[in-house]
């Protein structure tokens, strides 16, 4: 394989995310399994542990919270001196409030947009510093976003979109591929890879385990091919 990467993935101690952090570790890399409670992120830690004897390094981060960005940056900083790979996959869905776009909720559209974009930013500015010192032209760093078939306006626009009453999770995360768009043609030139990805829809905790979608084991493979790209 490829040289060990130390590799940080937001939101991970659930769903793809989680599925992620196993695939990634079982591959000989340092990963960082990242969350915003405490508990819940160690619960995962030890349950990855417990079930495959992989070890997994865990760091609280709260994408909404300067402070906890700041503390995570630190302790990475203080423990490996450089990130390789930033794998922006913290997010909320709000799917539990009504997203009609002809009555839209206000509370849902901020709430999905501070963590799916605001957090997104904020977070990518704060580990810049140490994916810069990781990138070299022979092994370039990586930050990836993940996305949703939802984001592209392309997509929506056309007789295959669908899911059109979340207007709030649909809206930040086009917003959030705006933004890495952006920052792609902004580092291009030191060499740092910026790329969004999708999974497809997938059965997981932020859509409220709505039935139909593929397995998060199955889709991980999606995320690793990129990330190790």
């Amino acid at each position: 394989m490829s040289s060990p990467k130390v590799i940080l993935v937001t939101g991970s101690n659930t769903g793809i995310g989680y599925e992620l952090v196993h695939l990634l570790a079982a591959k000989g890399h340092t990963v960082y399994l990242a969350s915003r409670k405490l508990e819940s992120g160690l619960d995962a830690v030890a349950k990855i542990k417990k079930e495959k004897n992989l070890d997994v390094k865990f760091v609280q981060l709260d994408v909404t919270d300067v402070s906890s960005i700041e503390a995570a940056v630190a302790s990475i900083k203080k423990n490996e001196g450089r990130l390789d790979v930033l794998v922006n996959n913290a997010g909320v869905a709000e799917m539990h409030i009504s997203q009609n776009a002809l009555e839209p909720s206000l509370p849902a559209m901020r709430a999905t947009m501070e963590t799916n974009l605001f957090g997104l930013v904020q977070t990518t500015a704060a580990f810049l510093p140490l994916i810069r010192a990781s990138s070299t032209s022979e092994n370039p760093a990586a930050i990836v976003t993940v996305s949703s078939d939802m984001a592209s306006n392309t997509l929506m626009a056309s007789d295959k979109g669908y899911m059109y009453q979340v207007v709030a999770y649909n809206t930040s995360k086009a917003a959030a591929n705006s933004y890495t768009i952006a920052l792609a043609y902004e580092l291009r030139a030191e060499g740092i890879k910026v790329n969004a990805v999708t999974p497809g829809f997938t059965t997981t905790k932020i859509n409220g385990f709505t039935a139909g979608g593929g397995d998060t084991r199955a889709r991980r493979k999606v995320y690793s091919t990129l990330v190790l790209a």
